[in-house]
């Protein structure tokens, strides 16, 4: 397959935008999201961490057991916890763990650090459910929600009362530099390009943000990785994110962090939730879930 060309399961990857997210669109983008963010989610229970911040919880039928914090994407500035409701449906059934994904806060109204601590608070509330064993929860998320994720486990290494067993980051955000970077090919981009990138990270970091902007925001900018819980990192080769999440993979290893990783020849950004159905799509999926097991060292129920 040509360089940057599109896998063959995406053809359709041609018509999509180079981004979604911008000034403009965002309004419009968030009131959808809310909508659909509103609606009862069948099998799930909502669960309040703190003000302003809550969890939709999925339980597995069977004993109690491990865990999943799951941390949903949008560019830090849009979203919700119930947009990745099939995903969570399916860990915790096929799994058997409780999987809860968290609302937390959004930028700009809520820039760095509030989003992150609304994933600790959560974690933390997660860990004190019961049926629930604090030592097996593993931590993950998609795009935004991947940043967030390697950020939380930078934060629960610092702090150290609850422990994540596992990272799994699905195409994670995790280097406001990449929005500086004027190499990149764009024709090849789909739904998230430089721009919305800049903007994402604008918004989060604050318009008055320091130069030195801190690991905890930015995790690729963390200069000592060891310690961290094991993880793995999926990203398509037509993604914005490829070369910083390649790259923070690559360092977790040298960090001797046990960290697996996985490239999708000709594909873009977030094309497993755009294009769902794609072969290529459900394969993604399906190795999530089976790097989630082995992570937390369980068998899929089948």
């Amino acid at each position: 397959m040509p360089e940057h060309a599109f896998h063959p399961d995406l053809r359709a990857a041609r018509f999509l935008p180079r981004a979604a997210v911008g000034p403009r669109t965002l309004p419009l983008l968030r009131l959808v999201s809310k909508i659909g963010g509103n609606r009862p989610l069948p099998g799930a229970e909502r669960v309040v961490v703190e003000p302003g911040v809550s969890m939709h919880v999925f339980r597995p039928s069977g004993a109690p057991g491990p865990a999943l914090l799951w941390v949903h994407g949008g560019g830090l500035v849009m979203g919700s916890a119930a947009q990745d409701a099939r995903f969570c449906r399916r860990v915790a059934d096929e799994l058997g763990v409780v999987v809860a994904s968290v609302e937390y806060r959004l930028a700009p109204e809520h820039p760095f650090p509030t989003p992150l601590h609304d994933c600790w608070a959560a974690l933390r509330r997660l860990a004190d459910l019961p049926g629930v064993d604090p030592d097996r929860i593993a931590i993950g998320g998609a795009s935004a929600g991947g940043g967030l994720a390697a950020a939380l486990a930078l934060l629960a290494r610092e702090r150290g009362d609850v422990r994540p067993a596992f990272q799994l980051l699905v195409y994670p955000m995790l280097d406001d530099r990449t929005s500086a970077r004027t190499d990149v090919d764009e024709s090849r981009l789909r739904m998230w390009n430089v721009s919305s990138n800049r903007f994402g990270w604008r918004s989060y970091l604050g318009a008055d943000h320091a130069a030195e902007v801190p690991p905890l925001a930015a995790p690729a900018r963390c200069e000592d990785l060891s310690g961290l819980p094991p993880a793995w990192v999926g990203v398509g080769t037509n993604d914005l994110f490829h070369e910083e999440d390649v790259a923070y993979a690559n360092r977790l290893r040298r960090a001797g962090v046990d960290c697996g990783l996985l490239e999708v020849p000709g594909a873009y950004h977030g094309f497993d939730a755009v294009q769902g159905k794609a072969p290529v799509s459900q394969a993604f999926v399906d190795a999530q879930v089976a790097a989630l097991a082995g992570g937390l060292g369980i068998t899929a129920r089948g």
